[in-house]
């Protein structure tokens, strides 16, 4: 992610952010909010440390992945570890078998029959989006001869989803207002994101926000969306960090999106003034803590998934809201851990 300079646009963008900064003021508002800059880490490489818990959405059918170049699959590099983007169905494959031993094995996401017979995580969605994988050269090959998966992350481009009827957040969330309010940029979702245990570490997340950052630059993206869990599905358990999010990190109007009304949990539960931040802070899951370090704003209302045991919230990152730290540690053109 890109340092002071402007990260590069697609031609005309500048002219229209410029035609927003009205919609911009409050970006830099709710940036200077004193309880947000409690976040914002010294380096950038905290933000890192921060998002080693991962989105986990919901589950739908069935899973055939989106063909990719052979020499625009690798996006990075640290040591043994590589992360690049899935090219064949074996690829996805993995990576579903990874997202089940996370979300159903290690969680407390509930398995249908088929799920736990095809032992993957496997929905509708696979097939329109792109995967990111981090691959581990240095351990022992699986059972298959391939090196194993060790992190994943799934991507969905806006003009991809168009042709295909739509977001996944659009089940939980209500993002059409915002994506007419904000026509003129170019979204991406970000989901199904997950790290083995035993590599939940700086190195592995660091890399995973690199290969983000990689495919953002790549593709010319304005604009990421997702949603980022709660584990539990009991709202009042969660007062004390929902109302914290309500009260102090709340989108500006013109990056607001809201729950659907018949999925729609309240998140303002506890009164502004007494909110105890520090025990809040505490209470965020390190992915939501990791978001709002690096610019990231909160939707409105909160979504029960009871099929994986959480509550949701809706993350928007607007990629000119992005702290210049962080850009300058990835760089403009995602060069810091190019392969």
């Amino acid at each position: 992610m890109s340092g002071n300079k402007p990260a590069p646009t697609k031609p005309g963008a500048n002219s229209k952010l410029l035609e927003r900064q009205a919609v911009r003021s409050p970006l830099e508002a709710f940036r200077q909010n004193p309880l947000v800059q409690m976040l914002r880490p010294a380096h950038a490489k905290s933000a890192a440390t921060a998002a080693a818990t991962w989105l986990m959405p919901g589950l739908r059918g069935e899973a055939v992945p989106n063909m990719l170049q052979p020499a625009s699959a690798q996006l990075g590099k640290i040591g043994s570890l590589e992360v690049r983007l899935a090219q064949t169905k074996g690829d996805v494959k993995r990576a579903q078998k990874l997202r089940y031993k996370v979300f159903y094995k290690n969680g407390s996401a509930i398995a249908d029959a088929a799920t736990m017979l095809a032992q993957r995580d496997k929905d509708s969605f696979d097939k329109i989006c792109d995967h990111l994988l981090v691959v581990d050269h240095a351990a022992k090959p699986t059972m298959s001869g391939k090196q194993p998966v060790v992190g994943t992350y799934r991507l969905l481009r806006q003009d991809v989803a168009e042709e295909h009827g739509g977001f996944y957040t659009g089940d939980e969330f209500d993002i059409s207002g915002l994506m007419e309010r904000q026509s003129g940029l170019k979204f991406l979702e970000l989901g199904r994101s997950c790290v083995l245990p035993p590599y939940r570490t700086k190195r592995t997340v660091e890399l995973l926000w690199h290969g983000v950052w990689s495919y953002v630059r790549r593709h010319n993206l304005d604009v990421m969306i997702g949603c980022a869990s709660f584990e539990g599905t009991d709202p009042d358990r969660l007062a004390l960090p929902l109302s914290f999010l309500h009260h102090f990190a709340a989108a500006p109007e013109g990056w607001r999106a809201s729950a659907h009304p018949s999925r729609r949990v309240e998140m303002n539960r506890i009164a502004k003034d007494d909110v105890e931040t520090k025990a809040a802070l505490r209470m965020l899951p390190p992915l939501i803590k990791g978001y709002l370090r690096v610019g990231a704003f909160v939707g409105d209302g909160a979504v029960v998934d009871h099929q994986f045991g959480t509550t949701d919230v809706l993350i928007v990152m607007p990629v000119s809201a992005i702290s210049g730290r962080y850009l300058d540690h990835f760089g403009a053109d995602a060069t810091r851990h190019a392969a």
